[in-house]
């Protein structure tokens, strides 16, 4: 593991190559697994306040949903998480375009009718992250449905902290990524 400030790295997040092919996976992570996104504390209320901007962007399945069980639910673990179609189905914010899963919360953001880009677990993906209250474990998060990003990742020669540097730099800020890059590329 890496130290980099407040957080510890696991060396997969630096040496395994990864980039989303979604020509290849069709966004399969937004309708498979067995709870919906993991959401932390402060994203709850932001959820809550930007339903009705969202609203129009989801299925009527997606909106059946948030309207019967929230903008969030707890999941088997006590976590929050979002609310997913027809019970660990695809998450309630995912919307379709040329057989390709999106975010209906992203659309929005892209469209400028909110200000916030998704869930930073979403973000984030492959990497998750476990909090301690003192600091937060990061780590790459294997997953056989992402095999198409691991193989496109190597062709690239991509990094999953470099292809997930725009999430990083938003959860952490600009100063701990090129502190991790520093590390990453003196060690």
């Amino acid at each position: 593991m890496l130290e980099v400030q407040n957080t510890l790295v696991h060396e997969d997040v630096l040496k395994e190559n990864f980039v989303c092919h979604l020509d290849k996976c069709k966004g399969a992570c937004c309708i498979e697994g067995d709870a919906g996104a993991p959401l932390e504390a402060h994203e709850l209320a932001i959820l809550d306040e930007i339903y009705p901007q969202v609203k129009p962007y989801m299925t009527a399945k997606g909106i059946e949903t948030v309207e019967q069980v929230g903008t969030s639910v707890k999941d088997f673990e006590g976590d929050y998480t979002t609310p997913c179609v027809d019970t660990n189905k695809e998450c309630a914010y995912v919307i379709w375009e040329n057989g390709i899963t999106k975010c209906a919360i992203e659309k929005a953001y892209e469209e400028g009718k909110v200000n916030w880009k998704k869930p930073i677990s979403c973000h984030l993906y492959p990497i998750r992250i476990t909090a301690y209250p003192d600091f937060d474990v990061l780590h790459y998060d294997r997953w056989s449905i992402c095999a198409d990003a691991c193989n496109f990742g190597d062709a690239l020669n991509v990094k999953v902290y470099e292809f997930l540097k725009e999430p990083l730099i938003r959860k952490y800020g600009e100063a701990w990524y090129l502190d991790l890059k520093e590390k990453v590329e003196g060690a």
